[in-house]
């Protein structure tokens, strides 16, 4: 009986991480990343947490383990980036860490030695790329809203779009908003290593954060300090290399940047193999053609790390040309690859007819993320046990699922009051 009361308490760990403003759907492959990761007191314990950001007494309100066991467990899983801790020793607070960016990246980021890299990155490969089950509960409903963003490589605007980009918008202006810098080992670029994927030339270390951020990685062992000149060193070998820029999807304090591939990142190869659109929010901006100097050599085709570019027969008369480019306009990115391969400069990025939606900061991403997903009434109500909460985020669940109720507390006027009024309730 052992073995079933131990399947029992991470099945309800299962379904507290699907319960987050990421997605994770059960099934045997989870199962299987979770036993692996997390002992039984470590799952009970994330079982009782509140969901948000809680201290110590906030999570033994809720918990039948004393403060003794609790600090011992929740030391030993922020150890393993399982559970992620703020602030100063006198005030910590905690909250569990998502699938995404959270326990896929923090595992596959450390290199102590008390984890097998090959077995763990098929384990992550088997659940999240066998099939399009991860994806699928998190995009099917073309949400919007994802955790990355994308940043345009500045060189591939076109001149009449320099001028106005925003400093949120720029590589080098989130750089130079900080003062500290770390880098550790990509966890894409680590796992297909170790499952013979990974075909480009960029280096593991390529996994790029700033600011508390890079100051939380250092101390916790994920990263390594850098200086300010190799954060912009490492800014020009992915121009160079031809990498997709991507930072934390929000407009303020943006506190990472990966620097993407085609053949190791995983959210992009979910765009390319299961076709869901916003796995990565785009730029404002979006990939143009001059039909008239471009000579059709389909370098750009060949750049785009998700297949958003094909080349078309051209069928202008009188032209020397056999094909032209034709860009996917609700998968481009934004993130001017294309552009930098070009070399008679006839593709440049434009702005999109329609501005994309960046959340303005981390708090305002995950009730959005939450929102979009039916997992809201979770942060709302966070008591796990008792039954009023248990019941009020069932009806609320049960609301939110409404699909006109979610369009309208999409909408730009909408959405700005009921931000206002939630976060106003949730300090008081």
């Amino acid at each position: 009986m052992g073995h079933l009361v131990g399947k029992d308490i991470y099945r309800k760990l299962g379904k507290k991480l699907d319960s987050m403003y990421v997605r994770t759907p059960w099934n045997d492959k989870l199962f299987r990343i979770i036993k692996e990761l997390y002992s039984e007191p470590e799952a009970r314990l994330i079982v009782d947490m509140p969901l948000g950001i809680v201290d110590l007494n906030a999570i033994k309100a809720t918990s039948s383990f004393n403060i003794k066991q609790i600090q011992k467990l929740l030391d030993d899983l922020i150890g393993k980036g399982l559970v992620i801790d703020f602030g100063e020793e006198s005030k910590k607070l905690y909250t569990i860490s998502p699938m995404v960016v959270g326990i896929f990246e923090y595992t596959m980021m450390r290199t102590r030695g008390e984890l097998n890299p090959k077995l763990w990155s098929q384990l992550f490969n088997d659940y999240m790329m066998g099939d399009d089950s991860f994806f699928k509960a998190n995009f099917k409903s073309g949400q919007q809203v994802s955790v990355m963003r994308t940043i345009p490589h500045e060189e591939s605007l076109a001149p009449s779009e320099f001028v106005e980009i925003l400093d949120y918008e720029k590589a080098e202006g989130l750089i130079k908003d900080h003062k500290r810098f770390a880098v550790g080992i990509c966890s894409c670029r680590h796992e297909k290593h170790h499952l013979n994927e990974k075909i480009c030339a960029v280096p593991m270390e390529s996994c790029t954060s700033f600011g508390q951020a890079a100051k939380y990685m250092i101390e916790h062992g994920f990263a390594q300090s850098i200086s300010r000149s190799e954060m912009l060193d490492n800014l020009s070998r992915s121009k160079d290399l031809g990498l997709v820029l991507n930072t934390d999807n929000v407009k303020n304090e943006a506190s990472f940047m990966c620097h993407c591939c085609g053949c190791c990142c995983n959210l992009l190869v979910g765009i390319r193999k299961f076709g869901y659109a916003n796995v990565v929010v785009t730029s404002n901006y979006i990939a143009s053609v001059n039909d008239l100097s471009c000579d059709g050599c389909g370098k750009c085709a060949k750049a785009c790390p998700i297949n958003a570019i094909t080349m078309k027969k051209d069928i202008s008369p009188d032209s020397r040309r056999k094909k032209l480019p034709e860009i996917d306009t609700e998968f481009c990115l934004g993130c001017g690859v294309c552009a930098l391969s070009c070399q008679p400069k006839s593709l440049v990025l434009i702005h999109r007819p329609q501005k994309v939606l960046h959340p303005e900061n981390l708090t305002e991403r995950i009730i959005l993320q939450a929102l979009e997903r039916g997992t809201l009434q979770n942060f709302i109500f966070t008591h796990p046990h008792k039954i009023t909460h248990q019941f009020l985020r069932t009806l609320i669940g049960s609301f939110l699922k409404l699909s006109p109720v979610k369009k309208s507390l999409m909408s730009q006027h909408l959405r700005s009051r009921f931000l206002s009024v939630l976060m106003k309730n949730r300090s008081a």
